[in-house]
Formats: C-alpha cells, structure tokens, sequence
C-alpha cells in the first residue's frame, strides 16, 4: 500500500540509543506482554513511506524512565529527548517529538520539561496514565506539572502504563490485550472527577487507543455527576463536557466497532491518526490506514481532519517545519 505521504502519526515510538540498554537493566525483557521490537529511523521511515505517514510524532513507551532513581531517571529522560531532538534534525519535516520526563519525580519533571519544550524544542510530552505506587494523573501530586503545562497550552500525550493493579488480578491475558485500555480510561476519568480538566484547560490531552474504554463507558461516568454536589462544585460542567476535550488517535482502534463508539462522543476534529509502530508491526500500520480509509462514518473531510488536519493545530513546529506556519 503506497500513498503519497501526508497522514502526521501521532502515536509513533521510538527508542533512543541507549534506551533499550536501560530497559534491560532495569529488568524489563517485556513490556505490556511484548518485547521490544527493532527500531531504527530508517525502519521507521520505510513504513512512514508505505503507508502515506508524512510525519511521525515520536514517543518513549511505558515503561518510561523512571525504575525507582531520581537521578538515573533524569540522565535517562535526557538521553532520550537529546535522541528525539536529534531525529528531528536529521530528518527535518518527517519526524516530531513528545519529551519523556521524570514522573514520579514532579521536580525532575519541571526541569526537563523546560529543558526539552525551550531548549530542543520538542512538540509536547507523553505522559503515563499510572505510576508503578498506583496513582493515575489527576492526583494532586502532579498538579504543579500540570500547572506549568497549562500555562505552556502543551499538549500531552497519555500512554498507559502496566498498572499496579494487574499483580492482584489473576487474569493470564497480556497487559497490552486488555490492561493497558483500562489504564488509559482511568486517567482519563480521573482527571475529569478531580476536576483537573477544569483547572488546566489549555492541555492538549490526547489519548492512546481511542481513549481505550472511554467512549463506550463515557455516558455511564457521567451519571456520578447527578448524585455528588462536591464533583459538581469542581467540576461543574460535567463528565460529558470533559471528556469531549480531549483527543483520541486511532492506535489500534481503526475498527467499525472502536470508531463508531467514539464519533458518538467526539468530532474528527477530536480524532487522531495514531499507528503505535513499532509495538504494533507493519501490517498492523497497514490495517490502521485502511481501517480509517474504510470506516463509513467518516465523509472525505472527516478523513482528512483525523489524519492530518486535526493535528496541524496541535503542532505549531511540525506545521511550520512543513512550511505551513
């Protein structure tokens, strides 16, 4: 399948040299029931090519940076953005770049984040739905970062991570089949019932896999609203709203079924091209393209906002190295 290119690819990984190393030594052979797959910017390019993808907005996949140092994350989320930020200048105009920072360590966090958004000038962050102690984004604990990422109108970008509650649930089904779906719904939930999304209105939230469960779940989170006066009082314009501010790629979710629930709840203008390469292998890119070529609630507009117009807004420094702003 090959097509001129055009689509931006908003859920893109890429491994940094050096990262893979940290991985291992930090005990992970898997991720989410997969083990990491070969990457280069060549590779990467290839399927881009193929599949009518102009720009790539790479990410560092969960498990992140963070195994438990402060310090030895803080060198690792450097080594990684450096790498980003080197990608985009050896290919100009076909790769972008989400910085990975230190959560759980809010404070390294803020300082790479300065660093990446103001120095190497990378488009926005990935941020896990969870930390390995349990806690999701919208607990207070990470309200400073997302303060600062308000005050930046950055767009964040939320992949999930392995929660720390699959060690209590008995369930022999890979991470990435089922677990990871459910990680992204609750930071997502969590982030409308803390009433964060109302205090940070100007993040770009954008989430992996359609959201996950949060299409076809978002109506019956948004009952809580007519019985708790203090979730009114935080957030008082309901679930619905909320969760209709976001964005959602189409990783992995480019299917009849995944589309239909989500253009219920948001526009295409809500909807992002996202392909997960390489966790999810060339074929896969291949299903993702034809599945939203396919989808028949799209018309030929709506096809071009999910996969690029859409994006174009989101990315001021990929719009202009395109040379359209």
């Amino acid at each position: 399948m090959s097509a001129q290119p055009h689509r931006i690819d908003v859920h893109h990984h890429v491994f940094p040299v050096g990262y893979k190393e940290a991985l291992a030594d930090a005990g992970f052979a898997h991720v989410g029931g997969v083990a990491p797959p070969p990457w280069s910017d060549a590779l990467s390019l290839e399927v881009m090519d193929k599949h009518g993808i102009e720009v790539a907005v790479g990410s560092v996949s969960a498990p992140g940076v963070h195994f438990g140092d402060d310090a030895k994350a803080a060198s690792l989320a450097r080594l990684c953005n450096e790498g980003s930020a080197e990608l985009i200048q050896k290919h100009p105009g076909r790769f972008g770049g989400f910085a990975v920072l230190t959560l759980p360590d809010v404070d390294g966090a803020l300082r790479e984040l300065e660093y990446a958004l103001d120095t190497l000038e990378l488009d926005g962050v990935v941020l896990l739905a969870s930390q390995p102690d349990g806690r999701y984004l919208g607990d207070p604990a990470f309200d400073e970062l997302l303060a600062e990422l308000d005050r930046r109108n950055a767009v964040a970008f939320i992949h999930p991570a392995i929660p720390a509650s699959v060690k209590h649930i008995p369930v022999d089904i890979p991470v990435f089949a089922m677990e990871f779906t459910f990680d992204t719904t609750r930071a997502a939930f969590n982030l409308a019932y803390t009433g964060a999304l109302e205090r940070y209105p100007n993040i770009g939230f954008i989430l992996s896999h359609a959201g996950g469960t949060v299409p076809y779940l978002a109506w019956r989170f948004s009952l809580t609203w007519l019985q708790d006066e203090e979730l009114n009082k935080r957030a008082p314009r309901g679930g619905m709203h909320y969760l209709q501010q976001l964005y959602y790629d189409t990783a992995l979710s480019a299917n009849p079924h995944g589309l239909r629930s989500l253009i219920e709840l948001v526009g295409p203008d809500r909807i992002l091209f996202g392909s997960d390469y390489p966790f999810a292998p060339e074929p896969i890119t291949g299903v993702t393209v034809q599945g939203v070529q396919a989808f028949d609630g799209f018309d030929d507009a709506a096809r071009a906002q999910v996969e690029r117009e859409s994006a174009l807004p989101l990315f001021p420094r990929i719009a202009k190295r395109l040379g359209g702003g």
